[in-house]
């Protein structure tokens, strides 16, 4: 029995010292994600959200509501005046389609902001412009079927790219471009007064009166003299000079030019007070 006695207890010894301790069972980190897979989780739910709760719906019948709104009051007025109203005005459907997506997106951060969905991201190990990165890839996901959209009913009334395939890719471009600078500024608006109420009322007048005071609508001859160089030189209407263009005949510098300057200084402006905005501790 001795015997026997020492050699199970030889055995438990020999059997304990191969077994795993007990301290490492479980002990092994689990692989934090990047940044980037970070961002891609965040898109992910925030695209999911949209198609949800309706905005990528809102997305696609904003433009319809434009081009119905915009369209059929002008289109004889213009026609007496010798214009293809539906070449002339695609320009500013679609910027105004992308407005509406900027003014989404300041109610998406608003929103973030005053639940506190924000706060708690920058307590967890979340990547600092992660959040901010999805936001802006969610409203350029809703700008693309706005763009789409506005496309289709554009054509629908008889708008039509001839200046190319290469021309209407730089025109769908600039419209992206436009959004995403628009998106920024707005994303701080609404991140700095968490109010989504307020934020949409203090952005939408000021994008109404710049559409309305651009040559989006009528040319620069349908103005009073004295508004004419606003309504010329402010970025709406070279936006739309520079579409008109891509559209149409081929963008040419003269016009290219002061609507990448615009894009370029919006950015430069908005870019750093989105991030500003963003990453701060409340």
């Amino acid at each position: 029995m001795t015997a026997i006695a020492k050699a199970g207890g030889e055995r438990g010894r020999t059997s304990r010292a191969f077994a795993t301790p007990a301290r490492r069972v479980g002990s092994h980190r689990r692989p934090e994600p990047t940044g980037i897979q970070q961002w891609l989780a965040l898109t992910r739910r925030m695209v999911v959200s949209m198609a949800k709760n309706g905005a990528l719906l809102v997305a696609l019948i904003a433009p319809l509501v434009f081009t119905l709104g915009f369209y059929l009051p002008l289109k004889f007025v213009m026609q007496v005046q010798g214009i293809d109203y539906a070449q002339f005005l695609m320009p500013i459907i679609v910027l105004q389609a992308m407005a509406f997506t900027a003014i989404s997106a300041a109610q998406l951060s608003a929103i973030e902001a005053v639940t506190g969905l924000s706060d708690r991201l920058q307590t967890m190990p979340v990547a600092a412009l992660a959040p901010l990165a999805s936001r802006m890839t969610g409203g350029l996901v809703r700008s693309i079927v706005s763009l789409v959209a506005a496309l289709a009913y554009g054509y629908a009334i008889g708008f039509r790219f001839t200046a190319g395939p290469w021309q209407a890719l730089w025109f769908c471009l600039l419209s992206l471009a436009v959004s995403t600078a628009l998106a920024l500024g707005a994303d701080a608006i609404g991140t700095l007064s968490k109010s989504p109420e307020a934020t949409s009322q203090a952005l939408t007048l000021p994008m109404l009166i710049f559409g309305m005071l651009s040559c989006g609508f009528v040319a620069e001859t349908g103005f009073p003299e004295w508004v004419r160089p606003f309504v010329r030189n402010q970025p709406i209407s070279q936006f739309s000079f520079a579409m008109r263009d891509m559209a149409a005949g081929g963008v040419q510098p003269s016009t290219l030019w002061p609507a990448l300057a615009w894009i370029i200084g919006l950015s430069v402006v908005f870019l750093p007070l989105a991030v500003w905005a963003s990453v701060r501790r409340k």
